[in-house]
């Protein structure tokens, strides 16, 4: 099978702040999903849920887990491949764990600590056509080794290399794909930054209009906006609760 991401969620310390940010900024509609042991808020683009919203669990909390994006990314075998994840020198750090009527995930850790999740759902998820407003539209890895995380995420999920941008001090610029689709990119996360993540693109009608909401939430933008290959422009941004993502579009 493929393995792409099929679902993004936020973790925060205020989801109601989040949603309403997030539903403004990014055009998203909130729903309560309806879960009896937690509260948890998926947002949709029209019907279709596209990413979801919970509190930092207070376990979470107090082992120093802050405000942050996470990407499931799709297998067969959930068990399977987080001892795979394992025994390449990652971490488990949740799971394998079933999630009643939607399906079975792990939270994990790749060898440099960059946390992500695997997901294995009960339903098959529709193919929207690429740069759909609402999704994700591109997922970019800041590692404390480029090179040697391409090769743990090739090896785990057979993504395959594409272009190689240089990006001169900041070395290269790794993109990579799933078959026939192009995904993201991979590259050595600047001095600056604290740690490794993943950072995720979410889909914006327009570029400039999108930053002016994310001003006028509180957020802020932190880089861009930036026109990259193909036409498109880019910003990364933290949320007003220090959560840090990424939109992309046309400038119009």
């Amino acid at each position: 099978m493929s393995h792409k991401f099929v679902w993004y969620e936020l973790m925060t310390t205020d989801m109601q702040a989040a949603e309403s940010f997030y539903t403004y900024v990014v055009g998203w509609n909130a729903k309560d999903a309806g879960m009896t042991n937690m509260r948890y808020t998926l947002f949709n683009v029209g019907e279709l849920p596209v990413a979801g919203l919970m509190g930092i669990p207070a376990e979470a909390g107090e082992q120093g887990a802050r405000p942050g994006w996470i990407g499931y990314v799709g297998v067969d075998d959930v068990d399977a491949y987080a001892n795979r994840v394992k025994e390449a020198g990652g971490v488990v750090y949740h799971g394998p764990a079933d999630i009643p009527e939607v399906g079975r995930f792990a939270v994990v850790a790749d060898p440099q600590g960059t946390v992500f999740a695997l997901f294995k759902g009960l339903m098959q998820r529709p193919q929207t056509p690429p740069g759909t407003p609402g999704h994700a539209g591109w997922h970019e890895l800041h590692a404390m080794d480029g090179q040697k995380a391409f090769e743990f995420y090739s090896d785990l999920f057979g993504w395959d290399k594409r272009d190689t941008m240089d990006m001169g001090a900041l070395g290269s610029y790794q993109i990579f794909g799933d078959g026939e689709m192009m995904m993201g990119g991979v590259m050595t996360k600047m001095p600056a930054e604290p740690r490794s993540h993943w950072l995720y693109y979410f889909n914006v009608p327009a570029i400039e209009s999108a930053v002016e909401r994310v001003k006028e939430r509180g957020g802020q933008v932190i880089n861009g906006p930036t026109e990259v290959p193909g036409g498109s422009w880019i910003i990364n941004a933290l949320d007003p609760q220090g959560a840090i993502f990424a939109l992309v579009g046309p400038r119009r």
